[in-house]
């Protein structure tokens, strides 16, 4: 009015001034398994599981494959199960192997994709130490299960090449119970015993950078003296990984040099074919696995971690049933099989 100007109601910034900090989502206090930190104030902790929440259309794409391959490692592994079982031809060393790692590929998936799945769809993905270290052991626990397992398959078809006369004696179902139960028992003292028993406490923000609660990731978080326990996750992965990898290794150059004494080209063919499977199987599981665990470490969660956590915990347990079943005629057989008679049914 009368020539003036109305005063300016909007409030700028002077210049120079910084912007204002960003909010930050409150983590509970610190904690350890079994005790808090503070035992007057304790509260259940709970954990950020990062993955790619801050990457959203990323997170779309991601969320769409994992749920394709969790339903083709069921379906596929629940296949392979139902085969194995239906057909009586079926009924060997080899397949029964193979119907415990399908078995234990529907277990080790079930035990962290789904939650995965479910927190792709949650702005900020959040689990208790309880879930967490659960999950932790559990697929730590069958990790290592397959890694003895494929050696004790790696055996099963040594002895069907390199000795075939007394192959039906020498695995004998006492002889496959045995290396199976074995396998399990095995795992679960080495894995599960030591976890259970770690003091870990942790300080700080409890964000993991992770898809799930990786034994890597959580360690990484941890604020407590663990060079025990880190020495002992070493010979651990030793006697888990790389042992049952170098008689692998050596199994398979037995086999070698027994394909390699065979004069007719039949018979190397059938040997190929026979052990070509389970060799991509192994190449696969055990390549990922060694560079995650074994390898140098970084005191951070890389991207190159997560994706090496997918490759042996989402890839692998897909592959094995489109592996065994696409390469294999008695599969295909047993199939048809099943097929026909249902058909005729």
């Amino acid at each position: 009015m009368n020539g003036l100007k109305e005063p300016n109601l909007i409030c700028r910034k002077p210049p120079g001034s910084k912007p204002p900090p960003k909010m930050i989502p409150h983590f509970p206090p610190s904690g350890s398994f079994g005790r808090g930190v503070d035992s007057q104030n304790s509260t259940e902790i709970f954990f950020v599981l990062l993955g790619l929440s801050q990457y959203p259309r990323a997170q779309t794409a991601f969320f769409c494959l994992l749920l394709l391959s969790y339903t083709i490692t069921l379906l596929g592994s629940l296949i392979l199960l139902l085969l194995i079982c239906y057909d009586r031809r079926l009924h060997t060393p080899m397949y029964f192997f193979l119907s415990n790692l399908s078995f234990l590929d529907v277990c080790y998936t079930t035990a962290s994709v789904p939650q995965v799945l479910v927190n792709c769809l949650v702005s900020v993905p959040v689990v208790s130490l309880g879930q967490c270290l659960a999950q932790m052991v559990v697929g730590l626990y069958l990790g290592v299960v397959e890694c003895l397992l494929l050696a004790a398959m790696a055996y099963d078809r040594c002895v069907a090449i390199v000795d075939p006369l007394r192959y039906p004696v020498r695995m004998g179902p006492q002889l496959c119970s045995l290396l199976a139960g074995t396998s399990w028992t095995v795992a679960f003292l080495l894995t599960v015993v030591p976890v259970l028993t770690m003091p870990l406490e942790f300080c700080g923000r409890q964000v993991i950078n992770h898809f799930s609660c990786e034994l890597l990731a959580l360690l990484k978080l941890a604020c407590s003296d663990l060079q025990f326990y880190e020495l002992l996750m070493v010979c651990t992965s030793a006697l888990t990984l790389l042992a049952p990898f170098a008689f692998i290794v050596a199994s398979y150059g037995r086999i070698l040099v027994a394909v390699l004494r065979m004069r007719s080209t039949e018979g190397h063919g059938k040997a190929f074919s026979t052990c070509g499977s389970h060799l991509t199987v192994v190449v696969l599981f055990y390549g990922s696995a060694i560079a995650m665990y074994v390898m140098p470490q970084d005191k951070i969660i890389r991207d190159r971690d997560k994706i090496i956590s997918i490759s042996y915990g989402v890839l692998t347990p897909m592959m094995n049933p489109l592996i065994y079943s696409l390469r294999n005629k008695d599969m295909k057989g047993a199939l048809r099989r099943l097929l026909r008679r249902k058909a005729d049914v």
